[in-house]
């Protein structure tokens, strides 16, 4: 079922560009990242109701080296649902009595906001319509954040004209960025995390046919990445490659109009120190010059959660644009 959630939410997200909100008198909206506000009386929140709820919402991200929740969850009552609180970016409201209903909202209470409206005569009605609706429910939360972190992102640009003249793309990544390795066919952006550890993007290109010879895409993938990447990144004086022990995710996208490979797996350094993190693929494929764009983001930090940071670096990643189109 996670695959399936995963599969369903990558298919076709495009995020360019902030939509402009109908209602110009709202205030902005607030959050961190990934933290839903659920509007729910007690009652509901503590039995079946919430129950059904965290299952699908918080369910264990994968991919990742710890557990950690697809959304984190702040239940509040309806009451309470006025104010500074109201303006949260994300929302589901669920209520009981009322005839069946399921709709995403956009800008109800705030501009930039998204909100899920659930409603029902009984309990067991609001849970077969979260279970019915549970993809596009994902889907339309993890966009509203994908944008608001993309627009966090625009406030302080890196300059990207190395990327332009080597790969005609442009991507849109922090201030915060060092560029670690600036080579002919490989580039490497590295951010220093405060606490320990960096988030790194590399970005690379290869002919369609490295990829496209068979139809073993996960092994031509893997076996891509690890040649290239193994290459370019030392890390502890061992070789950065895929962690043999579990097969990553592979999945079909779309970005800047191009389909895409999406993959999603672990790293691990072999032959150095151990070393260990998540890690999100694109293989763009670019016809027009007989080519992949791969753009991939990874971290390493062991002490750290890790879910927010890798939304930011699908936030980037997806903010890949071909200059010739």
């Amino acid at each position: 079922m996670k695959k399936l959630l995963i599969a369903i939410f990558s298919l076709g997200v495009l995020i360019s560009c902030e939509k402009t909100s109908t209602k110009p008198s709202l205030k902005g909206s607030i959050g961190n990242t990934n933290e839903l506000k659920i509007v729910i009386d007690k009652e509901l929140w503590q039995g079946r109701v919430g129950d059904s709820m965290r299952s699908v919402l918080a369910e264990t991200v994968d991919g990742l080296p710890r557990d950690e929740p697809l959304f984190t969850l702040d239940q509040v009552t309806p009451d309470k649902f006025t104010g500074y609180v109201s303006k949260s970016r994300i929302f589901l409201k669920a209520t009981l009595g009322e005839p069946s209903r399921f709709s995403v909202e956009e800008d109800v209470t705030a501009r930039q906001q998204t909100g899920v409206m659930i409603s029902g005569q009984s309990e067991d009605e609001i849970i077969e319509t979260i279970k019915a609706n549970k993809d596009e429910i994902i889907k339309a939360l993890k966009n509203r954040e994908l944008i608001s972190t993309q627009s966090r992102i625009r406030k302080s640009l890196e300059s990207t004209d190395s990327l332009k003249a080597t790969f005609g793309i442009n991507m849109r990544f922090q201030t915060a960025y060092d560029y670690a390795k600036r080579e002919e066919n490989f580039f490497w952006m590295r951010k220093d995390l405060k606490r320990s550890g960096n988030m790194n993007i590399t970005v690379y290109e290869v002919p369609l046919n490295v990829i496209d010879k068979d139809t073993f895409f996960v092994a031509r993938i893997i076996r891509m990445r690890d040649s290239v990447s193994g290459a370019n990144i030392s890390l502890n004086k061992g070789r950065f490659l895929t962690e043999a022990a579990f097969a990553p995710q592979l999945f079909e996208t779309e970005i800047d109009g191009h389909f895409a490979w999406e993959m999603k797996g672990t790293w691990e350094v072999r032959d150095g120190r151990l070393m260990v993190g998540p890690f999100l693929n694109y293989a763009i494929r670019d016809e027009k010059n007989n080519r992949y764009i791969v753009v991939e983001g990874f971290i390493f930090s062991p002490s750290l959660d890790q879910r927010d940071n890798m939304l930011e670096l699908e936030a980037i990643l997806r903010s890949t644009r071909f200059l010739d189109k």
